[in-house]
């Protein structure tokens, strides 16, 4: 574990706020882009000098910060990256520049606000990355629905956007009760081994309860706590509805942010499994179980879906299953190929999410019915949108590519028969993307707006350029990626099945 000299994580997740409280000290609406966008710029410069000075050959936390928070419950301002979480800093801050730049002159309601509760959004998603202190986490796992209640409610696309904005609220806070109980029992854990007094025998500190043994009946209440609360934002089968929902009546760049950036998937990885790793080889099977029913059911349903934004959606959730397999795994193939995915998603469900916000900016619908012939007028957007729909897909050269491959792999080592399934899912999401590509893009138009659109210009094509760049350099020299990983996803897979029960 090394010590930060310069804050770098600080002045990346503080800056944010910062560029949010500037907005609203001009009051012309380009200014107020400008900013947002200046701001993000800055986060990105922040989040690509850390990745430089991260140190792929050293294990544990890097660039630490620790300072004292909440001192009478031992509660510390604890920040830090490691293999696994240093990827998704430039990719976030990437994706969150994508979303301002693809709605830079779309918003017209409120959009100093809007800019505002970005950044305000972004900030917290990378305190979730940063933290090692679970309270810290919870704190901003909580804060990043403040900006997407407002962000759906109120820039929402669909009639129905104020229920949906309240329906995903709920269901997250809902998510957040046993997740609060788990770190709370974690702590209380740590105390009672230490035999320490408490509330100053309280541990909350991440590294700490890592080298921590749970009891074996602790450690499956904590696990399963825990994994209801992650699988909500996963999300997981049964817990999955809110997903379709806010794809089909929230913003599509909010959406894009949501499919692109996995934080319930993220929590199974950090802490769901490593803190509990006896009970989640006991309970291998209801991971391995969740992920291949997600699989199926989100192929299936996808399906049968008659507009762009839903059977995304459903595809989304499809992907996730096959993640949640491959962390289920608990093999360095499957776990190195479900973060090899997750990373994926920032680039590839987020763009095709973006490419589907401009269509719909464009037609004002993305019902396939009132598609069709797109191929034609928008030459470009829908040949970008094939690539990213063929990434999803694993097509060679694409870094779909070695992710699902790894994913494949992994699986078959440790369960045959969802392996299985996973190659069924893969033939079936070829089935259901390839159809609707065919009766959304191709074919004749069917009607006059469709014929007088304008296909992508300058600014958008910048955006899903640097896209389509990651998607080729991943795919051609996945080891790019892989060689950053490989030492904390070694840790990670020694810690599952070392640890002796």
């Amino acid at each position: 574990m090394t010590e930060a000299g310069l804050p770098l994580l600080s002045f990346m997740m503080l800056s944010l706020p910062v560029g949010a409280g500037l907005i609203w000290l001009v009051r012309d609406e380009k200014h107020a882009r400008m900013i947002a966008l200046l701001t993000a710029a800055i986060d990105l410069m922040f989040a690509v000098m850390i990745l430089l000075r991260f140190d792929r050959t050293q294990t544990g936390f890097q660039m630490v910060e620790k300072h004292d928070w909440i001192p009478t419950l031992n509660i510390h301002y604890y920040v830090g990256i490691d293999g696994i979480s240093v990827l998704f800093l430039p990719l976030t801050v990437l994706l969150f520049i994508g979303v301002l730049l693809a709605t830079w002159r779309s918003i017209r309601v409120l959009p100093r606000l809007y800019y505002s509760l970005l950044l305000l959004l972004e900030s917290a998603i990378l305190g979730i990355f940063c933290s090692l202190n679970t309270m810290l986490f919870f704190m901003f796992w909580e804060l990043t629905l403040i900006p997407t209640y407002f962000l759906i409610s109120l820039w929402g696309v669909g009639a129905n956007r104020r229920y949906a904005a309240v329906k995903y609220t709920l269901t997250m806070l809902a998510g957040g009760v046993p997740l609060l109980f788990g770190f709370i029992l974690l702590a209380f854990n740590h105390a009672a081994v230490s035999n320490a007094a408490l509330p100053t025998g309280l541990v909350f500190d991440y590294p700490a309860l890592f080298a921590t043994v749970l009891p074996v009946e602790m450690q499956t209440m904590v696990f399963f706590l825990l994994l209801a609360g992650f699988a909500v934002k996963t999300p997981l089968f049964p817990l999955h509805t809110w997903l379709p929902t806010v794809a089909m009546e929230g913003p599509v760049t909010i959406v894009a942010l949501m499919t692109g950036l996995k934080l319930g998937v993220y929590g199974l990885i950090r802490f769901v499994v490593p803190l509990s790793p006896d009970a989640a080889r006991e309970f291998h099977w209801v991971l391995a179980g969740l992920g291949t029913i997600g699989i199926l059911y989100g192929a299936l349903v996808a399906m049968s879906q008659t507009n762009l934004r839903s059977m995304l959606a459903y595809s989304s959730f499809s992907h996730v299953g096959l993640v949640v397999l491959g962390i289920a795994s608990f093999n360095i193939q499957g776990f190195q190929g479900a973060l090899f995915q997750l990373l994926n998603f920032s680039i590839v469900a987020g763009g095709i999410f973006l490419l589907t916000g401009w269509i719909h900016q464009r037609i004002g619908s993305t019902d396939i019915i009132s598609l069709g012939g797109l191929a034609r007028s928008m030459p470009l957007l829908s040949s970008f949108f094939l690539l990213f729909g063929l990434t999803s897909m694993g097509m060679p050269g694409t870094s779909g590519f070695p992710a699902e491959l790894l994913l494949i792999i992994g699986t078959f080592k440790s369960y045959t028969g969802a392996g299985l399934v996973v190659l069924v899912g893969i033939v079936l999401e070829a089935g259901y993307f390839l159809n609707l590509y065919r009766s959304t893009f191709m074919g004749k138009i069917r009607h006059d707006v469709v014929a007088d659109t304008l296909d992508l210009q300058g600014r958008e094509l910048m955006v899903i350029g640097v896209f389509v760049i990651l998607i080729l350099v991943l795919g051609i020299y996945p080891d790019a990626l892989l060689d950053m990983t490989r030492v904390a996803s070694e840790n990670w897979v020694n810690k599952v099945t070392m640890n002796p029960m």
